[in-house]
C-alpha cells in the first residue's frame, strides 16, 4: 500500500546496477514499518531484470555469530555455486562460509597465523571479490534485513565493501532500525558516498492504513486501529488480528513510538501478540517459546529437544503454528517466525528460568551432533554454571577459533568464560591477556586498556617480569588512544616501585619510555635513557638484548652522530638475524623502529627484508598496532625503489588496519604514506583527499608523524600543480625546528631540494641557491644518497645560469642513487640531467639520459614524471609514441580515452571512472598514462587545462 516514492527509488537503484554501477541502499525505518516487505519487492524486481538476488537476515537473540547475515544470504547458493578464487582465497572464505569449508582443504598455516586486522582486511577483499565472481556479467543483488542485529564483523564487512566498492553489477541492500543501528551502520550510506541511497520507510497514511484494513472494517475501528498503530503497517496487522475487541480497547494506549534498544513493544501491540499466542494449544505454545529461544531458523527436531517433546509431536505443533502463520517454511525442512517482533514476543512469553534451561538443552543436543563450539557457544553462554569447566572451554574455543577475523566477537566470548571462572583458576591472568589483545585488535582500545590495567592490579607486586610486560601493554594502548602523557606516567609509575632500576624487569620499562621519546621526537630524551642502558646482562631474556641493539640506532641517527647510527644498526643486523622469531616477537616495536632507521639512510632495500620479517612475525602474534608503522614503512620503501603498485597495496592494507584499531596516529601514519604514493602516480585529487585528512586526523600533535602528514599533503599540492601553496607548506615544515619534532633528515632534504626545483622553475635564482645550501648543509657526507640529493639540489639550482654544471652535479646524483637503488630518485635525477644538457646543447648525452628516466618512470607506474620525460624527448627531437597509437579524437585521443577525459574534468576519482566505464582500476591508469602522453603533461590539472584548449574537444 503507497510507497511508490521508494519503490521508484529501488528501480532507479536497480536499473544502475544493471547498466553497470554499484549500489548501496540502506532502507531506515522502525520495526514494523514494512522494511522486510520492501526488500521482497526488491527481489522480485531484480528477478524481473534477471539480476540473481540472494537475501539474508541477522537475528535478535544470534547478534554474536561473526557474518550471521551474510552467511544465511550466501551460504546456500554457495553450495551450488562455488567461484575458483585460488587455493588460498577459498581456504580464507571456508573459515567462513560452511559451504566452502566442506569443499576445500583445512586452512593453512599462513592463514590460522594471522591473528591481526590484516587478516580481516584480506578476508574483506576476498568476500569483494567472491561477489565480483558471482555477480559474473549479469550482476548480483544481496539483500540483508534487520542489520541492526548484525555482529561487528558484518558492519566491518560492509563498510570495507562501500569503501571499495566491487568491480561488478552489484546492488547491496540492507534494513534496519535507526534507533538500533550502530553509528558505523548509521553512517555507511555517507560512506558511500555517491554509490549510496538511504530510503526512509515511514508510517502509512491515514487512507493507506484504511485500504490495507479493507472495507469490512468499520470506520470508528479503523480510526481506532490507525490511533492505536500510528500507521505502522506491522502494528496495525497485530492490532487487527483481536478480533472482536471494542474499538475503546484497542484505542486505549497510544503507541510508544520506535521500539526501544530494550526491545519492548508498544502495550496495546504486545497485548495484540500475547492475545495471539496465548489462542494456541499448550504444546504448540511449548514448541514456539522453545524455537524462539533455540534458533533464528529453526528444524522441528532442534524445537523437539529444546521443548522436551517427541520429534512427532513437535512437527505437528509446527503444522499447527504454520497454519495460524505464527512460523513460516524456510528452505531445507526449517521455519521462521513470521516476522522478528513475533519471535521477540514469543520469547519474552517464556519464563527466564525455563529459558535458561532450553539454552542448556541445546547446546547440549548441538554438542552430541558434533556442531562446532562456535555455533554452540550462545547457548553456553547464557546456561553455563559458574565453575563449570566444560561450558568454560567451550566459550574459550570459540573465542578462538573466531579470533582472525571477528575479534570482537573472540573478546565477547572470552569475557563470558571469565564470568564462569573461579578466582582461583590459574588460566584466569592468562585469559585477561588474550582479552585485552582482543580487544585491541577489535578497536577497543579503551575497553583493552581497563582489562590490561586489571591485569596489573592482579599481578603479586614481586611479579616484575609479568608486571613490566602488563605495563608496556597498557602504555602501549594509551599511546594509540592519543593519550601519550598517561603512557608515560604509567610507565614511571611502575619504574619507581621497582626495587632494583638496574633489574631486567626496569629495563623493559626503560626501553618503552624510550620509544615513546622517539615518538615524541625527543630524540635527546631517548639518548639520555639509553646511555644508562647496558647492552646486555647475564640475568636478561635473549629478547630484551635484540630490543636494546634496535631501539640504538634512531636517536644516533636524529643527533646527527652517522658513525654511531651506522655502527648500532651493524650489531642490531647481526642480533636480530641470529635471533629466533619469538624473540623479535616481545620487542617488535623496537625492531620496527630499526626498520624505520635503515629508511632514513637510505637502505631501504634493507628495509624491506625486516619489514617483511616484523609483518610475519606480527601476524603470528596477534600484534595488530605493529602492522600499520610496519606496512607504512614497507609503502615508503617500495616507493623509492620503484615499485608503486606494491606501495600502494600495502599502504592500503596500513590504513585499513588503522581504520579497525580506531587509532588516529596509526591513520595519519597511513594516510601520510597513501598520499606519498598517489601524487607519484598520478591520482592528484586521492592525494590532495588523504593528506588533507591526515593532517586533520593528526590535529594539534606536533609529534614527528604529524609533521609527516603537511609535508605529504605538501607533495600533493605540488603534484596537483598548486605550487605556491605547496612551497609555502614546505617552507613551513621545512624551517620550523624550534619544535623537537622537527622532520628527520632524509625527508627534511627531500623537502629542500623540493624548494630548489620549484624556486628554480618560478626564476627565483637566488632562493633557489638558498634551498640548494640548505639541502648541502643538511645531508650528511657519510650518507652517499643524502648527499647525491644535495647535488640534485644544486643541478636544480645551476640549471638557468650554467646548465652544463647543472647537468653533471644532476649526472652524479642519478649514477650514487641509482646504484643504491632509489630508482624513482635516480629517475628524477636523470630527467634534470637531461633537461640541463639540452639546455646546454648537448642533444646526445640530453636523449640518452631522457631515455633512461622515462623507463624508470614507465616501470614503477609513476605517470606524471614518464609524461613529463617523454615531453623533454619531444622536445629534444626524439619521436615517442604517445602510448596506446594516436585516436582519431581531438589530441589523438581514442574514444575511450575520450570518455575518460570527460570524466576526469568531471572530477571522478580513478575509482569512480572504472565503475562508471565498467572498467578495472588498472585500465583507467593505463588510458591516464596515454593521455598524459599524448598532451605531454605530467598532472591531472595540466590535463583538464590542455584539454580545454584543444579544438573539438568537449567535456559532453
Amino acid at each position: 500500500m503507497g510507497r511508490r516514492d521508494i519503490l521508484r527509488t529501488l528501480d532507479q537503484a536497480l536499473d544502475a546496477t544493471a547498466g553497470g554501477a554499484f549500489r548501496f541502499v540502506a532502507m531506515e525505518g522502525e520495526p514494523g514499518a514494512g522494511k522486510t516487505r520492501l526488500l521482497m519487492e526488491l527481489a522480485e524486481a531484480a528477478r524481473a531484470r534477471k539480476l540473481p538476488a540472494l537475501a539474508g537476515r541477522a537475528a535478535e537473540f544470534e547478534q554474536d555469530m561473526p557474518f550471521g547475515a551474510v552467511i544465511d544470504a550466501l551460504d546456500d547458493h554457495l553450495e551450488e555455486h562455488r567461484p575458483d578464487l585460488g587455493a588460498g582465497a577459498m581456504r580464507l572464505l571456508g573459515t567462513v562460509f560452511p559451504a566452502m569449508s566442506l569443499a576445500t582443504s583445512p586452512a593453512g598455516e599462513a592463514d590460522l597465523a594471522d591473528l591481526t586486522g590484516l587478516a580481516r582486511y584480506r578476508l574483506h577483499r576476498t568476500i569483494r571479490r567472491l561477489l565480483e565472481e558471482l555477480a559474473g556479467p549479469g550482476g548480483l543483488v544481496v539483500i540483508l534485513d534487520d542489520v541492526h542485529w548484525a555482529d561487528d564483523a558484518s558492519i566491518e564487512l560492509l563498510d570495507h565493501l562501500v569503501r571499495h566498492p566491487p568491480r561488478a553489477r552489484v546492488l547491496v541492500a540492507v534494513a534496519y532500525r535507526p534507533a538500533q543501528a550502530a553509528p558505523r551502520l548509521a553512517t555507511l550510506v555517507e560512506t558511500a558516498a555517491g554509490h549510496g541511497v538511504r530510503v526512509p520507510v515511514g508510517p502509512l497514511s491515514e487512507a493507506e492504513a484504511a485500504e490495507f484494513l479493507g472495507p469490512h472494517v468499520s470506520a470508528a475501528r479503523r480510526a481506532a486501529l490507525y490511533a492505536a498503530s500510528g500507521g505502522n503497517p506491522f502494528y496495525l496487522e497485530a492490532l487487527a488480528r483481536m478480533d472482536g475487541g471494542p474499538a475503546e480497547t484497542v484505542g486505549a494506549h497510544a503507541p510508544d513510538g520506535a521500539l526501544p534498544a530494550s526491545g519492548e513493544l508498544p502495550p496495546t501491540v504486545q497485548a495484540a501478540l500475547q492475545a495471539e499466542l496465548s489462542g494456541l494449544p499448550a504444546q504448540a505454545l511449548l514448541v514456539a517459546q522453545a524455537a524462539a529461544v533455540a534458533a533464528d531458523e529453526f528444524e522441528p527436531a532442534l524445537a523437539a529437544a529444546a521443548a522436551e517433546v517427541p520429534e512427532s509431536t513437535a512437527l505437528r505443533a509446527v503444522d499447527e503454528l504454520a497454519a495460524r502463520d505464527v512460523v513460516r517454511p524456510a528452505p531445507g525442512g526449517r521455519f521462521r517466525f513470521r516476522h522478528p517482533l513475533v519471535r521477540h514476543a514469543t520469547y519474552e512469553s517464556a519464563a527466564a528460568g525455563w529459558r535458561v534451561g532450553v539454552h542448556a538443552r541445546v547446546a547440549d543436543h548441538l554438542a552430541r551432533l558434533g556442531v562446532p563450539a562456535t555455533v554452540r557457544a550462545r547457548h553456553v553462554e547464557r546456561s553455563g554454571r559458574f565453575g563449570d569447566p566444560e561450558a568454560i572451554a567451550t566459550l574459550i574455543e570459540a573465542a578462538r577459533t573466531v579470533a582472525p577475523h571477528a575479534p570482537g566477537t573472540a573478546a565477547h566470548w572470552l569475557k563470558a568464560a571469565l564470568k564462569l571462572m573461579p578466582d582461583s583458576d590459574e588460566r584466569r591472568l592468562m585469559l585477561l591477556g588474550e582479552l585485552a589483545k582482543m580487544q585491541a585488535v577489535s578497536g577497543q582500545l579503551a575497553e583493552g586498556r581497563q582489562t590490561a590495567r586489571q591485569v596489573l592490579q592482579l599481578l603479586p607486586p614481586d611479579a616484575l617480569p609479568l608486571r613490566a610486560r602488563a605495563t608496556r601493554l597498557c602504555a602501549m594502548m594509551e599511546r594509540l588512544l592519543g593519550r601519550p602523557q598517561e603512557a608515560r606516567g604509567i610507565l614511571l609509575a611502575e619504574l619507581r616501585a621497582m626495587p632494583d632500576p638496574r633489574s631486567a624487569p626496569a629495563v623493559m620499562l626503560r626501553l618503552r619510555l624510550v620509544a615513546e621519546s622517539l615518538m615524541r621526537g625527543d630524540f635527546r630524551a631517548a639518548q639520555a635513557v639509553l646511555d644508562l642502558v647496558p647492552d646486555t646482562a647475564e640475568d636478561w631474556e635473549p629478547s630484551l638484548t635484540v630490543a636494546v641493539a634496535a631501539l640504538r640506532p634512531m636517536p644516533a641517527y636524529a643527533g646527527d652522530l652517522i658513525d654511531d647510527a651506522l655502527r648500532h644498526i651493524a650489531h642490531a643486523d647481526r642480533v636480530t638475524a641470529a635471533a629466533p622469531d619469538e624473540h623479535l616477537a616481545e620487542w617488535l616495536d623496537a625492531v620496527t623502529w630499526l626498520c624505520w632507521t635503515e629508511l632514513f639512510i637510505g637502505r631501504h632495500r634493507d628495509a624491506l627484508a625486516r619489514f617483511d620479517r616484523v609483518l610475519k612475525v606480527a601476524r603470528s602474534t596477534g600484534q595488530s598496532y605493529i602492522v600499520p608503522t610496519a606496512l607504512a614503512g614497507q609503502a615508503r620503501a617500495y616507493t623509492m625503489v620503484g615499485r608503486l603498485a606494491e606501495a600502494a597495496t600495502a599502504a592500503e592494507e596500513a590504513a585499513a588496519v588503522a581504520d579497525m584499531l580506531r587509532s588516529d596516529q596509526l591513520t595519519v601514519f597511513a594516510l601520510t604514506q597513501r598520499c606519498l604514493i598517489a601524487a607519484w602516480t598520478g591520482d592528484e585529487e586521492e592525494a590532495l583527499a588523504w593528506g588533507r585528512e591526515a593532517v586533520r586526523v593528526s590535529g594539534t600533535s606536533s609529534e614527528w608523524w604529524s609533521r609527516q602528514a603537511r609535508y605529504a599533503q605538501a607533495m600533493a599540492l605540488v603534484s596537483r600543480g598548486d605550487t605556491a601553496a605547496g612551497a609555502e607548506l614546505l617552507r613551513e615544515v621545512c624551517t620550523d625546528s624550534e619544535d623537537t619534532a622537527a622532520l628527520d633528515q632524509s625527508t627534511r632534504l627531500r623537502a629542500c631540494e623540493t624548494l630548489a626545483d620549484l624556486a628554480a622553475a618560478q626564476g627565483a635564482a637566488a632562493e633557489a641557491a638558498r634551498w640548494a645550501e640548505l639541502t648541502a648543509q643538511t645531508a650528511h657526507p657519510q650518507l652517499e644518497t643524502n648527499l647525491a640529493l644535495a647535488d640534485l639540489a644544486r643541478a636544480h639550482a645551476l640549471r638557468p645560469t650554467d646548465p652544463a654544471a647543472a647537468a653533471e652535479h644532476a649526472h652524479r646524483a642519478a649514477e650514487v642513487l641509482q646504484d643504491a637503488g632509489h630508482l624513482l630518485d635516480a629517475g628524477r635525477a636523470r630527467l634534470r640531467a637531461g633537461t640541463a644538457h639540452a639546455d646546454a646543447g648537448d642533444r646526445a648525452k640530453a636523449r640518452e639520459q631522457l631515455r633512461a628516466a622515462a623507463e624508470i618512470f614507465r616501470r614503477a607506474g609513476a605517470r606524471p614524471l614518464h609524461a613529463l620525460a617523454l615531453r623533454e624527448q619531444r622536445r629534444s627531437g626524439i619521436r615517442v609514441p604517445s602510448g596506446g597509437g594516436r585516436g582519431s579524437g581531438p589530441g589523438g585521443l581514442s574514444p575511450r580515452e575520450l570518455e575518460v577525459a570527460r570524466l576526469v574534468m568531471e572530477g571522478c576519482t580513478n575509482q569512480q571512472i572504472a565503475e562508471r566505464l565498467f572498467l578495472s582500476i588498472r585500465t583507467v591508469e593505463t588510458h591516464l598514462s596515454n593521455i598524459f602522453a599524448k598532451l605531454g603533461v605530467g598532472s591531472r590539472v595540466a590535463m583538464v587545462s590542455a584539454l580545454s584548449k584543444l579544438e573539438g574537444f568537449t567535456s559532453e
